[in-house]
């Protein structure tokens, strides 16, 4: 089995191939980066490049494509479609040139939008921002392929909700870095719940998801069980030695009035902010999916409480300060 994962150089794709380095399976990154841990391993691409790809992909491969436009505050808006929706279909064009078989498509939950609580794979799609609609997109194009060989094509995909984890530099690093310096600031009644995915655990249904046969499979994935935001910063203050009492809390409309102001900031700045009108909506909005992966017999190797424990004694007790980082959502 040859595989190929596509932007694989980043968070997940690292975490991914240290999972099939340890399985003796072969793969290749296929990345527009040449990343810190894999470069021998690496072809250069740009999945917005049919060339690039055709240059690329190895004939009858299985494709774990990882590549995405995902950050809130992207520029110009347009490479949402030319990365999410358009690289889906040039890496099905490629697919078929190369009598490719099994595709791979980690997904978004953001595809439901502010989904009701317990969304399960048969959820509304409501996408409420550009990410979620060209996941969604990319998501059809892909069905469309393996309809065309429906007998012999596998297609998986995967709706992961916040992936979190060591060396990330996405929402939940932001979280737990304000925690750590004393500077959190609950928004909203913390009452709110948060289903979250450790990054091991999705790199390891990844490579459960290998061996699945043609037809198409489609999973939310979310680690159990799931917190909300008063009993997760409860958690993390323990660790950290800290109070476990959130001393400051700001009615949930102030902090959208100041995440309103920072938006309007780096509109006539150009300069990117932590903080916006869209991070405090979904800090303080409820994310609960369900999903079906049981079904698989998929178990996670690492707790969702063990993985917060890693992730903070990691990035703020251990000291690891000159380890590779990746920024993401």
């Amino acid at each position: 089995m040859k595989i190929n994962i596509i932007g694989g150089s980043g968070f997940i794709g690292t975490r991914l191939s240290n999972i099939l380095i340890g399985k003796n399976l072969p793969f290749t990154i296929i990345d527009k980066v040449v990343g810190f841990s894999f470069p021998e391993r690496t072809r250069k691409a740009d999945i917005r490049s049919l060339e690039d790809l055709r240059r690329s992909i190895d004939r009858d491969a299985v494709l774990i494509n990882l590549a995405a436009e995902h950050r809130d505050d992207v520029s110009p808006p347009s490479l949402y479609d030319a990365v999410n929706v358009q690289g889906a279909r040039n890496l099905c064009e490629i697919a078929t040139e190369t009598a490719v078989k099994k595709i791979i498509f980690t997904s978004s939950v953001a595809v439901y939008g502010f989904a009701p609580l317990g969304t399960d794979e048969a959820g509304a799609i409501l996408p409420f921002n550009d990410y979620g609609r060209t996941k969604w997109e990319a998501e059809e194009i892909y069905k469309r392929w393996q309809s065309e060989d429906p007998k012999n094509r596998t297609l998986v995909i995967i709706r992961p909700t916040v992936v979190f984890g060591e060396r990330n530099r996405g929402n939940v690093f932001n979280l737990l870095r304000q925690i750590a310096l004393g500077k959190f600031v609950m928004v909203g009644d913390g009452f709110n719940r948060k289903s979250m995915a450790y990054v091991e655990n999705v790199a390891a249904f990844l490579e459960h998801s290998l061996v699945f046969k043609p037809g198409i499979h489609i999973y939310n994935y979310s680690d159990k069980p799931d917190f909300t935001m008063n009993s997760l910063i409860t958690h993390v203050n323990n660790l950290l030695g800290r109070p476990s009492k959130i001393k400051f809390r700001l009615p949930f409309f102030l902090g959208l009035l100041v995440g309103s102001g920072f938006d309007l900031v780096a509109k006539f700045t150009g300069k990117k902010f932590p903080i916006s009108a869209i991070r405090v909506k979904k800090f303080c909005s409820n994310s609960v999916y369900e999903s079906s992966i049981k079904t698989t017999g998929f178990i996670p190797p690492v707790s969702l409480i063990e993985a917060i424990e890693r992730t903070v004694n990691f990035e703020f007790i251990e000291g690891n300060k000159n380890d590779q980082v990746f920024y993401s959502e």
